[in-house]
């Protein structure tokens, strides 16, 4: 099923169409944000210091030739394969395929949307997930994301649909937009994705790291003990408070894994409040499982130099023995 048609298979008992009164608090922090008022999650500089951050940025790619070839690698994205061996797995969800795409920001590079398109539609899953950052900028109009989300969103085969969480460069109305497209959207809130009784329970939290609203005791509220409990967050930074609250698998971005990263060094920043380790891939904290992806689009500028984006593919197996991973990328 692509990305843009209805489907039966989502429970919705907490999802009441009031995307309004779940965003009313996101709407105050955005108008705080827009007089200069400092972060309320756990990033804590101005959004808007990125400007003059790109612009030397870009001045010193250019004249060492190297903004080009930055802007070819953020045009290739990669299709990585990761398999979860859990040896308390609802048998409902063996083989349960899962597609992770995290801060597309699309319409910050152009033929983005194509690229993906080209290789999601040889991806059959079970249900699609966005982890936040639809658009570049932080600010001004964000119509120009909608065409091409639509090209996305139609170019993915996923059985049960496409749910989504907001990120810390999106505002509140594009949660409406992206939903019209064919997107459910999660705002501090959980669905039931599957067949009837599967068991899987997609919670979506709003952003924790810019905005802070995420309310994650408020999002679980209807989600039974016994659920298999995916949790989408924009950053990997609410780990502790997920494994305390019984998560299984949490999925996040925003890192973009430093998006520029240096032979022999690594990424230079990664702008989250977390261990590095959880900062890109697979990781585990107590029980619960995470992927934090390196995402699909840039931020800043469109360039990605040794951090290829990435298509997320995550395969559910049941295993009788400890928890075991297996990367087929």
């Amino acid at each position: 099923m692509s990305g843009n048609e209805e489907d039966e298979s989502f429970k919705q008992p907490s999802f009441r169409n009031d995307l309004e009164s779940r965003l009313a608090q996101r709407r105050t922090v955005e108008s705080r944000h827009h007089k200069g008022w400092r972060a309320h999650g756990h990033g804590d500089f101005l959004l808007w210091h990125d400007r003059l951050t790109a612009t030397l940025l870009k001045f010193a790619l250019q004249i060492t030739g190297l903004y080009q070839r930055g802007l070819a690698n953020a045009l290739h994205p990669i299709v990585r394969h990761l398999r979860l061996e859990l040896p308390n797995l609802p048998p409902s969800l063996d083989g349960f395929r899962i597609l992770h795409l995290s801060d597309l920001h699309i319409d910050g590079i152009d033929g983005l949307a194509e690229a993906l398109a080209d290789r999601l539609a040889a991806l059959p899953v079970d249900v699609c997930v966005l982890t936040g950052d639809y658009r570049f900028e932080v600010h001004g109009s964000c119509d120009a994301i909608y065409p091409r989300m639509r090209t996305v969103l139609a170019s993915i085969n996923a059985r049960y649909g496409v749910v989504g969480i907001l990120g810390n460069h999106d505002c509140a109305d594009m949660a409406a937009g992206l939903q019209n497209v064919g997107v459910r959207m999660l705002i501090n809130e959980a669905i039931e994705v599957g067949m009837p009784d599967s068991g899987l329970w997609v919670i979506g939290v709003d952003d924790p790291h810019y905005y802070g609203c995420d309310d994650l005791a408020g999002a679980m509220a209807e989600v039974p003990m016994e659920g298999y409990k995916l949790l989408l967050a924009h950053t990997p930074e609410m780990f502790e408070e997920a494994a305390q609250a019984g998560i299984d698998l949490y999925l996040s971005g925003h890192t973009h894994a430093g998006q520029i990263c240096l032979p022999g060094i690594g990424p230079l920043v990664l702008y989250a409040a977390c261990p590095r380790a959880y900062a890109h891939g697979h990781w585990q904290h107590g029980g619960m499982h995470g992927y934090t992806s390196a995402g699909l689009g840039c931020s800043m500028l469109p360039v990605r130099y040794g951090c290829p984006p990435e298509i997320v593919v995550i395969e559910l197996k049941s295993a009788a023995k400890e928890d075991t991973v297996a990367d087929l990328a």
